[in-house]
């Protein structure tokens, strides 16, 4: 193990709706307007909130899952992912405390902060609320002896207000207030079924955190949040080679490994793709929705996640590439197909208004829409028989979160949540292909990559 010096903050709340993400997109692009480098993570599972601190604010992103991951590798990716960066703002997800299964604090923000030992800041909204929101951030900070609460940062306040509200605040309970941010309309992200939409769906979405940038500088005391990163503690890092034995293998090189990326398929955990890289892959991007058929040369097929639904009709207008990935899988190609994915290899799916569409024809039902998420959150799936990923009883952590289901979702793994127990049959897996609803970190079980990009391998050898 080894100490490694990070400046960083956790931008968290009280609840969910308080505004986590338009502060942390403001921090970041306002550290970036000063020349500073930042590095931007996600809490839990979520990849839409990556995506507008990528593609929006131009800062590097990833997730911290502490469900997928165990708090070694977290802290190994917090690392890797700073490599080259300055400082770290970590983006924490619902209330402060909320973990698994509504009745714990495991893998929630709390526990997040805790492992890397990063310095909270709370953002408050106080819209209805004066004197009660010291009461509530006392609360917050109080619940655990080691909150890592620092400071705060108050919304929805009038201007006039502001003054005697942070002094009250800071006599009752300790924190600094870093200043506050008014409400305006500007400063709102639309959202619909996933959550956030995805930042390219968003024309003005770099314009408006422009704007957000210059209130942070307006409103915030951004020097003090920077002094409160700067006295984090150093983070104490193992070794790769100890928590992970498949990274001491020789990597498998070449593996041309193809990876869905569009507007439809847009959702990914980086460090999955950062680690198929390290094994020895090749990352070949390509877009069902604009090319006329598959990358040459591939070995292996990724699809992942996204807004099939949305992109319905397009994705059916482009038979070339339906019929490309239809003849490379049933070829034998291996492939993984999560949510997004799988249900775009369906023979039909349905859009937001109830049309269907052909899609690549691998599994012979549709998806349709239906009126509430469908199984929704963490699990842990095991294997009721040999497969692409992982032997018999074999066990993956993934992540559900769809309003389209499946009349063909499989049954080839035993889904088991982790609070409560309940069970579910789940995905369709063979020796050459895994599809399913989950979406999958590879962090946690290296060793299913390593078996993913080795039969790979073998399909390559044998097809050359």
């Amino acid at each position: 193990m080894f100490d490694y010096p990070l400046p960083r903050i956790c931008v968290a709340s009280g609840s969910s709706g308080s505004g986590k993400t338009t502060l942390t997109c403001g921090i970041l692009r306002a550290l970036i307007n000063r020349k500073y480098r930042p590095a931007a993570f996600k809490c839990g599972p979520d990849y839409i909130d990556p995506l507008f601190h990528r593609e929006a604010v131009g800062a590097y992103s990833s997730n911290l899952d502490l469900f997928f991951c165990n708090e070694e590798t977290v802290i190994r990716l917090l690392y890797e992912n700073t490599q080259a960066r300055d400082i770290a703002v970590l983006e924490g997800v619902m209330g402060f405390y909320d973990g698994l299964g509504g009745t714990t604090t495991e893998a929630g923000t709390w526990h997040l902060a805790r492992v890397t030992q990063t310095p909270v800041i709370l953002i408050e909204n106080c819209a209805g609320l004066s004197v009660s929101v010291a009461a509530r951030i006392k609360g917050l900070a109080e619940f655990r002896k080691d909150s890592h609460i620092r400071g705060v940062v108050l919304s929805r306040i009038r201007e006039n207000l502001y003054p005697g509200l942070k002094a009250l605040i800071e006599k009752e309970t300790g924190l600094e207030v870093f200043g506050y941010l008014p409400f305006l309309e500007d400063w709102v992200i639309e959202s619909r079924h996933l959550g956030l939409v995805t930042a390219e769906e968003l024309g003005d979405l770099k314009e408006k955190i422009g704007r957000w940038a210059y209130g942070i500088e307006q409103y915030l005391d951004l020097d003090g949040i920077i002094r409160l990163a700067q006295s984090a503690p150093p983070l104490r890092v193992t070794d790769e080679s100890g928590l992970f034995p498949e990274m001491n293998e020789a990597p498998l090189v070449p593996v041309r490994l193809g990876i869905a990326r569009d507007r439809a398929f847009c959702f990914y955990y980086e460090d999955s793709l950062n680690l198929f890289k390290k094994m020895g892959a090749e990352l070949v991007f390509f877009s069902p929705l604009a090319d006329q058929g598959l990358p040459a040369g591939l070995d292996g097929l990724y699809l992942g996640g996204g807004y099939p639904e949305l992109y319905a009709a397009p994705l059916a207008d482009n038979r070339g590439m339906r019929e490309d990935i239809r003849n490379a899988l049933q070829s034998g190609m291996p492939g993984i197909a999560e949510c997004g994915g799988f249900m775009y290899l369906h023979r039909t799916l349905e859009d937001s208004k109830g049309t269907r569409y052909p899609m690549a024809d691998i599994f012979p039902g549709s998806c349709v829409k239906k009126d509430r998420p469908v199984r929704f959150g963490y699990a842990a799936y095991t294997a009721r028989s040999d497969n692409l990923l992982c032997p018999r009883g074999g066990v993956f952590r993934g992540h559900e979160f769809h309003y389209w289901d499946s009349d063909c979702p499989g049954d080839d793994f035993i889904a088991v949540k982790p609070v409560g127990g309940e069970t579910w049959s789940a995905g369709r897996a063979a020796a050459s292909l895994y599809a399913g609803f989950p979406h999958l970190h590879f962090y946690s079980a290296p060793a299913m990559a390593r078996r993913f990009l080795e039969r790979c391998k073998t399909w390559s050898l044998s097809h050359g």
